[in-house]
Formats: structure tokens, C-alpha cells, sequence
């Protein structure tokens, strides 16, 4: 059932046109505003519900950089969800790992000592906020025994989850002619991070991270001065230019953005900043119900009354863009029917708002009044006879 259709039932017709004004869906969507990305390749979307709101060039495969160690923690978080590897595990420090990752290579690195044992919590650490290669080699090879069987690994698990164009060749995203993802690929990725790991999500927000004693700044530039944003992920390698998996929240809606191909540093922030600035500008906050606001009324069997109105136990507010409102449904839904003596204040069901059949809001309604038992034996058969043949 429509938001319009439902509303005019259990509101009627005066509510209802307030609050489809207030949700503008009595009016044409207005015109989404263009946007223009200096970025090769970018993507945005809706975290909750993974709807595309911009995309240039995402399908096409490119050399990720460090944005592929969101593949590695993904591999690392699902094994401490599965249970087989713990937070205080120790690794040791191969020498390959420290020549190709560590302070000799001249790259990415969280300065771990040849041979020396550092806690996996610590590598995570080094991975997301360093972007540590010596700290994903170590990983790879803890899981895998090697970095290839790893990045094998890697490549399966990415595509199960929907990154069709992922093909990895190593833990770390260091250049490799056959190493390749889409910024679509990223997207998908970052969100799967952040729906199903929040706790571990929350290591992609730390400022700064300290290992042997030399402290390093988490290098994703929308920490500094974005409002909402608490991650993920920046790359960059002389082939694939400057790149940033970015995400931040706003009055409950979080946006996911990817941008690759920059030429700088400076244009990879300005790029990232404007791109979710014209994402949080397509959504307009919407208080659909206030606290105690009629939403409907239950059936009641045996009572004084044959039905009970419904009121929203709490408010509920969602951000939603043009189109959304235009798609929107509110469905009420308790088990009835209730059987009397009702109690004012009694929850018995919920109101649910739901946009391309994802639930984006809900509350519960409680009982407006009390109903009392119908004392009469005959009127409560009576009763049951209406309810076998309306229905509650």
C-alpha cells in the first residue's frame, strides 16, 4: 500500500493532506541539482540503502592503491566474527614483510621491527590509520601462510560480496598490472565494513596511531574538518593518482562516497568535500510523526468499544531526497485484535516507514485509552461474528 493510500486511511483526510504537504508529495519532485567531479572515476551512495545518487566511470576496473586494504580488514574482521582470530594474537614480523612494507621500503608503513611480535589489534591499527603495508603483508600471511593465497582469497570473498570487477594480487594495493577494482567495487565494499563490522568500523575514525614510538596521522583528510565524517580509507600510487573512500553522517542519513584519478592531494579533499556537500543537500529532513500523534486505530474484541486509536510512542524524523518521497510507505502493524480490557499505554504494534522496501524509520504506537470489558455474553458473540466476517 501507497504512503497516500494508507495515510488516508488511518489519518483521514485532513491529517493527511498536512502531512503530505509536509512530505511534499503532493508536488512534483523538484529538479536534482547537477554535479561535476574533477575525480576519473567517483561514486556515491546511500549507506542504508545502497541507492547510487552519483556515479562517473564507476564500473570501469583501475589500479585501487591503499583503498584495497578495505578487502584486507574485511578478510581480517569476518575471521575475528567467526572466532578464528582474536584481537590479542600475536604475529611476527616476516622479512619480507619488513623489506616490501617496513621503514626500507620507502612507503606506507607502521615501522614494525623485522622479527619482532605485534598484536593483531595492532595491525589493524597500522593498516587503517597508517595504511602500514608492512602491517597487511603480516596479516596475509598469519591467515594465508602467504601473501598470494591471500590475495586469492581476497578476490573470491570481494566478488561473493558484490565487487564484481576486484581482482587482487596482494594485501597491500601496491602497483600490479593485474591488481584492479571499481570505485563501484570500493562502495560496495566500505558499506559491507560499515553495516556489518560498526565495532571495528570505529578503528577508521582514530586521528592518529603510534608504533615504536613514531606517531602518524590517519591520513583521510574529511577527519580533519568534515562535519559528520569518522572514516575510511585514502590511496595513491603514481598510476592511479590520489583516491579516498570517504563516509560521513547527518541527521541519520550516512552517505559513501569513492573518488579516484586526482592529480593532488588538495584536489582529492575538495573533490571528496563537495561531492558529499551536494549528496547532503538532496535529502531534506522530514518529521513524519511527533510523540502521541495519532498514526491509527486497532480493533478491539469484547470491549465497550470496537476499536482504540493508536498514538506514536516517540517521534520519527528521516532524511529523504525527491524521489524518495515519491516512494515512500507507511504501514501500521499490530496483532489484533485486542482482546478487552485494554490498558492506555499499552504497546501492541509498531509504524513502520519504508522506502524501496527498506524499513528507514520506525516506533512503536501504543493504546490511546483504555477499553473496558463488555459485560454482556451476547454482544461478545456478537462481536466475533462481525470479526469472522469483516475481519480485525
Amino acid at each position: 500500500m501507497s504512503i497516500s493510500d494508507l495515510m488516508r486511511r488511518v489519518l483521514g483526510a485532513g491529517l493527511l493532506a498536512c502531512l503530505m504537504a509536509m512530505l511534499g508529495l503532493a508536488q512534483p519532485a523538484a529538479a536534482q541539482e547537477e554535479f561535476t567531479t574533477k575525480a576519473l572515476q567517483a561514486i556515491l551512495i546511500d549507506a542504508r540503502t545502497g541507492r547510487v545518487l552519483f556515479e562517473k566511470d564507476a564500473g570501469t576496473a583501475i589500479p585501487p592503491a591503499s583503498m584495497s586494504k578495505l578487502m584486507t580488514m574485511i578478510m581480517v574482521f569476518e575471521a575475528l566474527k567467526a572466532g578464528t582470530l582474536t584481537l590479542d594474537q600475536r604475529f611476527t614480523v616476516s622479512e619480507d614483510a619488513w623489506r616490501r612494507g617496513g621503514a626500507m621500503s620507502g612507503g606506507s608503513t607502521m615501522y614494525a621491527e623485522v622479527k619482532s611480535s605485534v598484536r593483531l589489534e595492532d595491525l589493524i591499527k597500522g593498516a587503517v590509520v597508517q595504511s602500514a603495508n608492512d602491517a597487511c603483508i603480516v596479516i596475509a600471511e598469519a591467515i594465508a601462510g602467504g601473501e598470494p593465497a591471500f590475495a586469492q582469497r581476497m578476490t573470491a570473498r570481494a566478488r561473493e560480496l558484490g565487487a564484481v570487477n576486484a581482482t587482487f594480487r596482494n594485501a597491500t594495493g601496491l602497483p600490479d598490472p593485474e591488481h584492479r577494482m571499481s570505485v563501484r567495487d570500493l562502495s560496495v565494499l566500505a558499506r559491507h565494513i560499515i553495516t556489518s563490522f560498526p565495532d571495528y568500523y570505529a578503528y577508521y575514525a582514530l586521528p592518529e596511531f603510534t608504533w615504536n614510538d613514531i606517531t602518524q596521522q590517519n591520513r583521510n583528510p574529511l577527519l580533519k574538518d568534515y562535519p559528520g565524517a569518522d572514516g575510511m580509507k585514502t590511496g595513491y600510487t603514481k598510476e592511479a593518482g590520489y583516491g579516498l573512500v570517504g563516509s560521513a553522517e547527518r541527521d541519520g542519513r550516512r552517505l559513501i562516497m569513492v573518488i579516484a584519478g586526482l592529480k593532488s592531494i588538495n584536489e582529492r579533499r575538495q573533490e571528496a568535500q563537495a561531492l558529499l556537500d551536494w549528496g547532503f543537500r538532496q535529502f531534506r529532513s522530514v518529521d513524519v510523526y511527533a510523540k502521541g500523534d495519532r498514526v491509527g486505530q486497532a480493533r478491539v474484541w469484547g470491549g465497550t468499544q470496537r476499536s482504540v486509536p493508536l498514538l506514536a510512542a516517540a517521534g520519527i524524523r528521516v532524511a529523504l531526497t525527491a524521489q524518495e518521497q515519491e516512494i515512500a510507505e507507511v504501514k501500521l502493524a499490530y496483532n489484533g485484535p485486542l482482546m478487552a480490557p485494554v490498558e492506555a499505554g499499552k504497546e501492541v504494534g509498531k509504524v513502520r516507514f519504508i522506502v524501496d522496501g527498506i524499513t528507514v524509520a520506525d516506533v512503536p504506537v501504543v493504546t490511546a485509552s483504555p477499553v473496558a470489558a463488555e459485560p454482556s455474553m451476547w454482544s461478545r458473540a456478537l462481536d466475533s461474528v462481525f470479526i469472522m466476517i469483516f475481519g480485525s
